[in-house]
């Protein structure tokens, strides 16, 4: 019996075909699971049969094209069959509870889930009745794309089986198995009235663009008495490098691949292009586009993608083309700041020591009581480069629910996670105390040598009295001539990774939230856009317009000796 799952898998850790980092590590996981499952110990195995009846049922399904029995290409036999053929030795139950997916577009997502969906609703053993299958997407209209492709092969699958015609039936807004009381139906975002479910399958679709976590959260709690409940998300990347997606869930990705995070019930497969450069050998493109490893798809999906991507080129708009089909996020706007890999690409996981070290500290104090931030910059001597790190305070006046709505942030995690410290007034403005003591605690913390603490004058004056005793302020002046330099040094220093950092997901917002504005050849960050915070960027911002004079012991950053003659405080 032909095992397609560990036949792709060893296929691509082995090199014999081309694939990206996450790719991989994902198969590598396989493989090594294989050989986990032959200790007593391990709670899982493969069952080869089991996978190969899923995908076989799938190829057996017409082509909506031409008619024709559907042939899987083997990165989608490699899904299919990770997803059924794991499971758990005690209980034989499915082993996968969620899945995420990502490629880049025209890979067919779709047919895959589809497939799985029909599987599912026709030959699903547990639960004997009410199995509930659910398509879900931001809108009813993307919902049911995914819907609409499994109307399409059951059709055809009743014009060819008595049995299977009389045991459906297609209706408006929902595909039925009569017997069992099991259905498929679509379902968009609207999802507040949905209490009461009991989803085995909930497959959600492109969900990059998504900035609620609301879809996932009420499908997840609602499989919670499913011995076999299935959640998939599949999408490419986007350009909300803001949304959940992208701050929230690929980076657990990431850590899961890498094997930093255990999560034996989470499946994830991610393919992309590890970086921009290697678009120019086409070769190199099976990475985000795992379909083209099929000869008669790649004859007509190639030249469209290259097409697109040289007109991409030829306009210097390759933002949207690096998305769609090379599933690499990017954010929306071209006057971005910083691009997001940039800013990924100087994580570290581990942060420096920092005990005994000067401090160079930052402070974007709210004056309306919404969000403050401290960000504090230590040169890290023996390096020659910076870390840089931050910490904001949440107002909750008006009910925090309503600014995580209003803000699309998820001040409730990130409180949970130590990165924000919600305010504890009466009034639910910032308590300016919480921040003064923040301050201290954090030097005595580290030892910290301060040297300076650098405000925006326009910010909360009582703050700044009561350090004034103990550190020495710098007053930064908002504008151009003070500003410009150290905006521009401090991308240049991200470029060339001389600034890191951990993994911080507020100020990861504000970094991807940052865009320039620039009068002639002078820059700064444009502060207008009150909604899309950058208060923990900014905080930095003014804390390095002092950090970037530092006089390291064993140099080797350029001279500053430009700015000591320009600035102005």
């Amino acid at each position: 019996m032909i095992d397609y799952t560990t036949e792709y898998a060893q296929a691509i850790v082995d090199g014999k075909i081309i694939a990206g980092k996450k790719t991989i590590q994902a198969c590598a996981r396989h493989l090594k699971n294989l050989t986990d499952s032959k200790d007593s110990d391990y709670p899982y195995f493969f069952d080869v049969k089991k996978a190969n009846r899923v995908i076989e049922f799938i190829e057996m399904l017409p082509n909506p094209d031409d008619g024709k029995p559907l042939k899987l290409v083997n990165f989608q036999k490699f899904i299919v069959g990770s997803l059924f053929g794991w499971k758990n030795k005690e209980t034989g139950f499915r082993r996968f509870k969620k899945a995420v997916i990502s490629m880049g577009r025209k890979q067919g997502k779709s047919l895959v889930v589809s497939g799985i969906a029909l599987y599912m609703l026709l030959y699903e053993e547990i639960p004997k009745y009410d199995r509930q299958i659910y398509c879900a997407a931001n809108t009813r209209q993307q919902a049911k794309v995914v819907y609409n492709m499994i109307v399409n092969f059951l059709k055809q699958l009743r014009s060819k089986s008595k049995i299977i015609k009389k045991a459906t039936s297609v209706l408006k807004s929902e595909i039925r198995q009569d017997g069992s009381g099991s259905y498929i139906m679509p379902l968009s975002s609207d999802y507040n009235s949905l209490d009461g479910l009991n989803v085995l399958l909930g497959i959600i679709d492109e969900q990059s663009r998504s900035t609620d976590y609301g879809l996932v959260d009420v499908l997840e709690t609602s499989q919670g008495q499913q011995s076999q409940a299935l959640l998939m998300i599949i999408s490419t990347v986007s350009e909300k490098v803001n949304a959940w997606f992208c701050t929230q869930e690929y980076p657990y990705v990431t850590d899961i691949l890498s094997g930093k995070i255990t999560n034996e019930s989470y499946f994830c497969v991610w393919y992309e292009q590890d970086n921009e450069a290697e678009i120019a050998d086409e070769a190199n493109w099976i990475k985000s586009n795992p379909i083209l490893f099929d000869e008669k798809v790649k004859e007509k999906l190639l030249p469209n993608i290259r097409a697109k991507w040289q007109e991409a080129t030829d306009k210097d708009n390759q933002p949207p083309a690096l998305i769609k089909y090379f599933n690499m996020w990017q954010q929306e706007s071209s006057e971005s700041y910083i691009k997001i890999k940039d800013w990924k690409d100087t994580e570290i996981e581990i942060e420096p020591d920092l005990m005994n070290k000067d401090v160079y500290i930052g402070m974007d104090l709210a004056r309306v009581g919404d969000l403050s931030a401290v960000s504090w910059i230590v040169p890290l001597e023996d390096e020659n480069k910076f870390f840089i790190d931050s910490h904001a305070f949440v107002g909750t006046r008006g009910g925090l629910q309503n600014k995580i709505d209003r803000d699309k942030i998820p001040y409730d995690r990130l409180a949970n996670k130590g990165l924000v410290t919600l305010s504890e007034a009466e009034t639910g403005n910032i308590d300016d105390q919480q921040i003064i003591d923040f301050v201290y605690q954090l030097v005595d913390k580290y030892q910290f040598n301060v040297k300076n603490i650098c405000f925006d004058r326009y910010s909360a004056n009582n703050i700044i009295n009561n350090l004034v005793e103990d550190f020495e302020m710098v007053d930064v002046a908002q504008g151009y001539a003070t500003l410009s330099e150290p905006t521009k040094q401090f991308r240049k220093y991200v470029q060339d990774r001389n600034i890191i950092h951990t993994s911080n997901q507020l100020l990861e917002i504000a970094v991807n939230n940052a865009v320039l504005k620039q009068t002639n050849d002078a820059v700064m960050i444009d502060k207008a856009m009150y909604r899309n915070k950058i208060d923990p960027l900014a905080a930095g911002m003014d804390a390095w317009t002092r950090a970037v004079l530092h006089d390291f012991k064993h140099s080797n950053i350029a001279d500053n000796d430009f700015y000591i003659n320009e600035f102005t405080f």
